[in-house]
């Protein structure tokens, strides 16, 4: 604890662009685009942008607040609001232990992608098998998911404001150019208009009221993955964030940043796949596989189609990156605090901790393909546990322990600590006590109902 108490970001833009790396990951550009084009493009993009100004708003103030306000990681933080609630912490704890194993997974799939295309073998990638193939070995997943993991721990390592501060800095700026230029040039492509009127366009011709509800409970499911709440991570963030910035204001910024990868990413991801395949919105339903498996085949049809490949997958590697070291933090946070262990043990700790449980995930798709957990493969069981059920549960918590034993106020205080008038104050208190915990509810009970 001592340790983390010297640590801290060393400016608001520091903190900012951590923050917001962290939200900006594989839930933008990876899960963002093909549940957009699964739930009505432009209607799941006006119900996700709602969730996020609201209901998303009104939990990050309260994450950050929270650790700030205790300086402590989640293990300790929710214990020294309310003694009753100390078991929230080791429960939301358990969160990031389980998403960064299967997280530096994917990661290691987007550096194999990336490797192939700057290599000039994006040929190779357009195979219906290759992505079947590559997975469904142990070997090189296991490389590329080791390679990425290292990178991860290494920026950790270094600490908060020489290692995550400085990274973030960086690459924030690089992500945003490359996103920006790359949907700018698939926009101006021929037949890229059609692509853009479904994401953009809410089209409710035919949209039943059990189509919109699957709608707001795939966007609210998504909310959380792509902003990084109910994991630990703002809380941590928060206690490393300076008492004079403003929480409410950096709030906003990061959800702005956040929002507009997601939406830029929807702006390279929809209209590619509707160019490649002449107008037909079918394409669109590849799911997870749209950006491993239709994507490379719609840069090959393009001209210059490699370098585009290449620039896009430099992107996610990026965005990956930043998300996979704010959940590693956490960890390293967590053990920190909980041990008493210098940074440097703690981080190597967590590596060991992420490799031994990320092989699981990697041997889920090829040595151990035929073992199911509850009917999801090992990467999906861990995925559906921690964002379907885990993580409503953190927020549903939170929500009764800020809105009820707590009260408002305790986060109002906090949020006004430096002077500045809490401009949400009354959005914040109905949301807390009102709207959020009924979401939870609504997600947590929404599979009994519904097929999501």
């Amino acid at each position: 604890m001592e340790e983390k108490k010297k640590e801290g970001f060393g400016s608001k833009v520091g903190f900012v662009l951590a923050a917001a790396g962290s939200a900006v990951g594989l839930g933008n550009i990876w899960r963002f685009p093909y549940l957009a084009a699964k739930y009505g493009g432009g209607i799941f993009l006006l119900v996700y942008i709602i969730l996020v100004v609201t209901f998303g708003f009104s939990l990050m103030v309260t994450e950050i607040s929270i650790g700030r306000r205790t300086g402590k990681s989640e293990i300790g933080a929710y214990k020294e609001v309310d003694k009753r609630f100390s078991f929230l912490g080791p429960f939301a704890s358990l969160v990031p232990f389980i998403i960064t194993p299967y997280y530096c997974v994917i990661g290691g799939w987007v550096l194999k992608y990336l490797v192939t295309f700057v290599g000039g073998q994006s040929n190779a990638a357009t195979t219906d098998e290759f992505f079947g193939a590559f997975i469904s070995q142990a070997g090189q997943p296991s490389v590329y998911f080791l390679i990425y993991a290292l990178l991860t721990a290494l920026v950790v390592i270094f600490g908060v404001e020489k290692g995550i501060e400085i990274v973030s800095k960086v690459l924030m700026p690089i992500l945003i150019i490359l996103s920006i230029c790359i949907a700018i040039y698939i926009m101006l492509l021929p037949g890229a208009g059609a692509g853009i009127k479904y994401y953009l366009l809410p089209d409710f011709a035919g949209f039943t009221v059990a189509k919109l509800l699957k709608t707001i409970v795939a966007a609210m499911g998504q909310m959380f993955y792509s902003m990084s709440l109910a994991m630990g991570i703002m809380v941590t963030y928060g206690s490393y964030m300076r008492k004079q910035d403003s929480i409410e204001g950096s709030v906003r910024q990061i959800s702005f940043f956040d929002t507009s990868i997601a939406i830029i990413a929807g702006l390279i991801i929809v209209p590619s796949v509707f160019i490649f395949s002449g107008g037909d919105a079918n394409a669109l339903n590849a799911g997870p596989g749209l950006m491993f498996v239709t994507l490379p085949k719609v840069f090959d049809s393009m001209a210059g189609g490699h370098i585009v490949g290449a620039a896009f997958f430099v992107l996610v590697a990026f965005a990956a990156l930043t998300s996979s070291v704010s959940l590693l933090e956490t960890m390293v946070s967590i053990i920190s605090e909980k041990f008493g262990l210098k940074r440097t043990g703690s981080t190597v700790l967590c590596f060991i901790i992420v490799v031994v449980m990320g092989m699981f995930s990697v041997l889920g798709y090829s040595n151990w393909s035929n073992v199911t957990i509850f009917g999801y493969q090992i990467l999906d069981f861990f995925d559906y546990i921690s964002n379907n059920i885990m993580m409503p549960i953190v927020a549903l918590l939170t929500c009764i322990l800020i809105g009820y034993i707590a009260k408002p106020s305790y986060i109002e205080e906090e949020t006004t600590h430096n002077g500045e008038k809490f401009k949400a104050k009354g959005l914040y208190e109905v949301m807390t006590r009102v709207v959020c915990p009924l979401f939870m509810i609504i997600i947590l009970l929404a599979p009994f109902f519904i097929d999501i």
